[in-house]
């Protein structure tokens, strides 16, 4: 028998959440994928494919300023693809931002470096970058979005965070193809090697758009757009009775955004994300080129992290429904901003065993935990009519703060301090206290009624 979701006179079955999460999934791991393959190809490859001129480490910082430039377009997508979204549904966003973020990653394979078309080699990768982050701008988030909206209230956390599972499946998998890579002799990486998994990124992306296209829509915007019709014709009515301007008769609550719910979902997000930005692309390339390692180990312990992730993303979604989600969301942030020290300690010893701990237990308890949490949490943070539009913009503004910039700032600090770690700890320190702190001023929000149209808070 197969049971039914029920969200105002709108009805969705199991298969229909299972469809939903599935390409969820999907659709997160091709970003995370993405992400993972052109941060680890910053780090490793890109400096002597594009920048060969430079110095090495000046070659790595601009390689990671390639990075962050797809970060500043990624605010721009969450708006456009937000507010599409919230107007028209939830599902044909998800297919657009799919198609866009899966074609650019499959070009980056094919382009030619700088030795063959010199300067237009990075100002083609700069382009290509730039369209991968206008289409990831609202692909986390719609997914985010689409999951929190089907999911039952008491089981939301854990449902939601299967899209986390999406974004540690394209990590292990990028993860996975660079370890494979690395057993290559390095003129074969250098010349062809390194374009194999952004090529074959295309399968994933035919594969989630089929699914995608499958879908039915949430049953809280079908929902949220028929009691908006119903209070539009309310207003009518009540203003053809009174003599009053329709907009006069809405209730306040209903055109009113407060704005606390977004910049509260940023500092949330900026803890996670300046993290996963240190952990997973800074910190790889400084143990090959701050402490001369070689470049498997960095790229093995994220195998490592992205594999254990597989149980902690749904035991934090799990114990986020049992005891709450800003409970669990301070725990992992505060916990998070206390290791940091200890980790760069660890890494300066250079021992394979201790850097690898370091960089697995940042990424699978601190960073996917908050991740798992916040999949939930900030989308019940907001009301239905701007949802879309405010989570991705507090999720992409908060990671071109963070995440986005991370990587530029510690390698500018690194040859600044001449390879000193403390301003590497220093940074780690200061995303998670920004998240920390924002725990004390967001409510407690589990099991919130998603239809609802005003914030939270």
């Amino acid at each position: 028998m197969t049971a039914t979701i029920q969200v105002g006179a709108t009805q969705r079955s199991s298969k229909d959440l299972i469809r939903t999460a599935v390409s969820g999934w999907l659709g997160t791991a091709m970003e995370y994928m993405d992400f993972q393959l052109y941060s680890l190809a910053a780090a490793i490859i890109f400096p002597k494919i594009f920048f060969p001129n430079f110095d090495p480490v000046v070659g790595l910082l601009i390689a990671f300023m390639t990075y962050g430039v797809g970060f500043l377009a990624r605010p721009v997508g969450a708006w456009f693809f937000g507010r599409m979204g919230d107007r028209v549904g939830r599902k044909k966003v998800l297919v657009i931002t799919i198609m866009m973020m899966g074609v650019s990653t499959m070009l980056i394979g094919f382009l030619p470096g700088y030795a063959q078309i010199g300067l237009a080699a990075p100002i083609i990768l700069v382009f290509l970058r730039l369209a991968q982050g206008f289409g990831a701008g609202a692909e986390l988030s719609g997914a985010s979005v689409m999951l929190a909206e089907y999911a039952p209230p008491k089981k939301r956390g854990l449902i939601a965070s299967f899209v986390c599972l999406g974004t540690n499946s394209g990590t292990l998998l990028a993860s996975g193809l660079w370890v494979l890579l690395t057993l290559l002799p390095e003129e074969a990486l250098v010349s062809w090697g390194w374009r194999l998994p952004f090529i074959a990124s295309i399968g994933i992306t035919l594969y989630a758009l089929w699914m995608r296209r499958n879908l039915k829509e949430s049953p809280v915007f079908e929902a949220a757009r028929a009691q908006e019709i119903a209070d539009a014709a309310a207003a009518a009515a009540f203003a053809a009775e009174s003599g009053t301007a329709v907009g006069q008769s809405v209730p306040a609550a209903k055109t009113k955004r407060k704005g606390k719910a977004f910049f509260l979902a940023m500092a949330l997000r900026i803890g996670e994300s300046g993290n996963s930005a240190m952990i997973q692309t800074f910190l790889i390339g400084y143990i090959v080129t701050g402490l001369s390692m070689d470049k498997s180990v960095g790229t093995f312990a994220l195998l490592i992290g992205s594999f254990l992730g597989f149980a902690t993303v749904p035991l934090a979604g799990w114990l986020s429904d049992k005891f709450g989600r800003r409970s669990m969301y301070r725990a992992l942030s505060g916990f998070q901003m206390c290791f940091a020290i200890p980790a760069l300690l660890m890494m300066q010893s250079r021992d394979p065993f201790l850097v690898s701990l370091a960089l697995i237990i940042g990424l699978s308890v601190s960073v996917l935990g908050m991740f798992s949490v916040q999949s939930a949490y900030v989308n019940e943070l907001f009301g239905s009519r701007n949802r879309y539009t405010q989570l991705a913009m507090a999720k992409e503004i908060g990671g071109v703060l963070s995440g986005g910039l991370a990587p530029i700032i510690a390698a500018g600090l690194l040859a600044l301090f001449t390879n000193s770690w403390w301003p590497v700890a220093g940074m780690m320190v200061l995303y998670s206290a920004i998240a920390f702190v924002a725990t004390f001023f967001a409510p407690e929000t589990k099991g919130r009624d998603l239809t609802l149209v005003e914030d939270a808070v």
